[in-house]
């Protein structure tokens, strides 16, 4: 009779451990999106606060994705209350200095998250470089698939999705994404996610 109950159990036991050897195998980090190679979702959504830099717009403005259409536009989810988006600040903000006389736009959407405490924290970072909208019901942020904050997504000049980001997106990462969209018009960057 024991070896009934033993056999049972190892029986029980071989799938779990089969399951959690190959969820070991694999990068928590890599999730994979069907929006890549996919036109991007559209959204209209109102201006919080303005570039300090590229300002061509003033709060209470909005920012239409479909007024874009022939440039690269590099959306980028944040929230006042993610630790991880401190670090990808400065660098967002750079880069979109850098590209400020390309056809590359930036756009930081606020989310789950209050538009005054937004504002606040980016004072606190010592300024942004290109305007932020609110996501009110967080519709866009559900509409491109968002599992948290902070993720990127760098959407080619044909409308479509070339990249999506997740976690904090470095400026050698924006660079080498951006210079591949503006090399060849309506070109998508292979898509891969660190």
């Amino acid at each position: 009779m024991n070896w009934k109950r033993a056999l049972v159990g190892v029986l029980i036991a071989l799938p779990l451990i089969a399951l959690l050897g190959f969820g070991l195998t694999r990068d928590p980090r890599v999730i994979p999106s069907p929006l890549p190679g996919r036109a991007a979702p559209e959204f209209t959504l109102e201006v919080i606060r303005p570039g300090d830099k590229l300002g061509d717009v003033r709060t209470g403005d909005t920012v239409s994705l479909a007024e874009l259409r022939g440039k690269v536009v590099v959306v980028n989810f944040w929230a006042s209350w993610c630790l991880a988006c401190r670090s990808e600040h400065t660098p967002l903000s750079q880069t979109a200095e850098r590209y400020a006389d390309k056809d590359v736009r930036f756009i930081g959407v606020l989310y789950s998250d209050v538009p005054e405490r937004g504002r606040e924290w980016i004072t606190q970072m010592g300024g942004q470089s290109y305007p932020s909208v609110r996501d009110p019901k967080s519709m866009t942020a559900i509409s491109y698939g968002l599992y948290g904050v902070p993720e990127t997504f760098i959407i080619g000049r044909d409308g479509r999705v070339a990249y999506k980001h997740i976690g904090p997106v470095t400026e050698s990462v924006l660079t080498a994404k951006i210079d591949s969209l503006l090399a060849v018009p309506g070109a998508i960057a292979p898509v891969t996610s660190k």
